[in-house]
């Protein structure tokens, strides 16, 4: 059992052995190492109610408690805080029980429905950094969700529709027309993109043949599609690309673009008019939103269909909660975009329970991230200003592995390096990225990122490396490595403290869609690891038996705990560096 659940558990049975229904659970983690591993508040809560001193209250929920299979010591602190001191002997049954269990002891959650929207790039353009973050935030958070045991629906919510791509038809029907192949012709999108562009700002007559392309292509016609159709498979290629090279578990059946909800959205546009929901203002169709309203206490006008009839973002964003709702079951929905677009999803969050889209139970959540921003705290862009394409970062990433490995004493072959530097490349990237708050900018450092010292990927494979040597080392196999542990030093009692908090970081990343408290997770057991591995001897002659064995139980722990957390944070470990 999660031992924050465990403590929980038994503090909510001895205030109900108080007469005391339904009060609250106030379970903390300590902030110091002398007030035990975890502090119980419930007393403080309580006085007012009882009319009693915290103190007095504490004592009380101290008598009736059971906690002498758990807690080595139960102490009251301040005014009635109750500080909690581990078991040795409850951990080291733990870490037995952890060892055999290819989950280690975590409980799978009560299994949920739940759509995850990200990445969503623009198919009319290749990948570039600012996919980067949503990209791989939602991934993480995709493998804790299903590490835990929801049904995780991912939704590729990719721009493959709208007035750019009648632009994009006509200049690729001009291009096929002269004998080019479309698969030649969109080798690079963006060259391909800035063609048509200078196009449709000056060439006579192809701006009317673009405009004419977008209302074939929204009627229809068959040939436009089958243009369109050439043009979607490709892009989506340069996207399959960037996702295999990322390691992201996106295939193209997670693909719902745009256009997927085309046929819905007239739809959309007669059921909020029906329902009163949408009126006429100035030829456009708009939703009023008077709890957003503005100082001036006008409310917020959220468009759903422009004057000239074409169709919005938002239109397509209820058509897509309509769908994810009644087609797919979503219990829940996590979109991750940048921060720019929080008022959007919030209107759009707002427009859809009044129409009944949403279910008062069902979740609809935004999950907001800054931006990536180089030395100079501006947009990270290339020294000509231009934006970076994610492919040729990763490259890069890799590129400068390979030196840095080089640079390292070792005894793999030239193929063997090359594997560890884009293992590393591509982890420290991602890592990077993934170990900053998502709601905050950051900035992009290529020295910082892949340092193998401080909270850093290579550092964290480093780590795990370090574990598996050991394990050759003492010939043992540590995948299937069963011991008998005794938890006696202090450092062992703190790292595996630190190991059985596992379920706890799932669960909060599952709650608040944060992988950054993943990645600090890890670094503090690797780092716990070292400590514990300078104090306390594995395979040094005047090691006993016994310690032996129980140390390395406790190295193949930590190794698992950091693999499994490295690969749901879509990074991956090597046997060796």
């Amino acid at each position: 059992m999660n031992i924050h659940h465990l403590l929980s558990a038994r503090f909510a049975q001895a205030v109900q052995a108080m007469g005391i229904q339904d009060a609250p659970i106030p379970l903390s983690r300590s902030t110091r190492p002398d007030f035990g591993e975890y502090q119980f508040n419930g007393a403080m809560a309580l006085a007012k109610q009882l009319k009693q001193k915290p103190r007095d209250i504490a004592e009380q929920i101290l008598a009736n408690v059971k906690l002498d299979d758990v807690a080595s010591k139960l102490e009251i602190a301040g005014p009635g805080f109750i500080n909690i001191h581990l078991k040795n002997e409850w951990l080291s049954a733990w870490c037995e029980r952890a060892l055999q269990d290819s989950k280690l002891t975590i409980e799978p959650h009560e299994s949920k429905t739940i759509v995850v929207d990200y990445s969503s790039p623009n198919l009319a353009k290749e990948m570039h950094v600012g996919h980067l973050r949503s990209t791989i935030i939602g991934d993480a958070v995709v493998n804790v969700l299903e590490y835990l045991g929801h049904h995780v629906i991912r939704q590729n919510h990719m721009g493959d529709w709208g007035t750019q791509f009648g632009m994009l038809l006509a200049h690729l029907n001009d291009k096929l027309k002269s004998s080019s192949v479309a698969e030649t012709a969109l080798s690079d999108l963006e060259d391909f993109y800035r063609e048509a562009k200078v196009r449709f700002d000056n060439e006579a007559g192809f701006a009317d043949r673009a405009r004419d392309y977008v209302v074939q292509l929204q009627g229809g016609d068959a040939a436009c599609l089958k243009l369109w159709q050439q043009f979607i498979d490709i892009s989506i290629q340069h996207s399959e690309e960037v996702y295999k090279k990322l390691n992201v578990s996106l295939k193209r059946e997670h693909i719902m673009g745009e256009s997927s909800y085309n046929p819905d959205l007239v739809n959309v546009l007669a059921d909020l008019t029906e329902k009163g929901i949408v009126v006429e203002d100035q030829g456009a169709k708009v939703v009023f939103i008077p709890e957003m309203s503005n100082k001036d206490g006008d409310p917020a006008v959220y468009i759903v269909q422009k004057s000239g009839g074409g169709y919005l973002y938002a239109t397509t964003d209820l058509a897509a909660i309509r769908y994810r709702a009644n087609q797919l079951h979503a219990q829940r929905t996590l979109i991750f975009t940048d921060n720019r677009q929080a008022l959007h999803f919030k209107q759009t969050e707002i427009v859809a329970r009044k129409a009944g889209y949403l279910a008062e139970s069902d979740s609809y959540e935004h999950c907001p991230f800054g931006m990536m921003l180089g030395k100079d705290n501006k947009p990270f862009k290339t020294r000509s200003g231009e934006t970076i394409k994610l492919s040729d970062l990763l490259d890069e990433a890799i590129e400068r592995a390979e030196v840095l490995i080089s640079q390292r004493e070792s005894s793999l072959s030239a193929d063997a390096k090359k594997q560890v530097a884009a293992t590393v490349g591509i982890g420290a990237v991602k890592y990077a990225d993934l170990s900053k708050n998502r709601t905050t900018d950051y900035i992009f450092d290529w020295d910082t990122m892949l340092s193998f010292e401080g909270n850093t990927a290579p550092y964290l494979q480093y780590a795990y490396t370090r574990v598996k040597s050991i394990f050759r080392n003492a010939k043992q196999d540590m995948d299937t490595y069963q011991a008998s542990v005794s938890v006696a030093s202090v450092q062992e009692h703190d790292l595996v403290v630190k190991l059985m908090q596992f379920d706890e970081v799932l669960e909060a990343v599952c709650k608040e869609a944060t992988p950054h408290i993943m990645c600090t997770y890890l670094y503090e057991v690797a780092s716990l690891f070292m400590r514990f591995y300078e104090a306390n001897p594995v395979l040094k002659p005047q090691v006993s038996e016994e310690d032996r064995s129980s140390r390395l139980g406790l190295c193949a722990l930590t190794a698992k705990t950091l693999k499994v957390g490295l690969e749901i944070l879509g990074i991956d470990t090597l046997e060796a560096m």
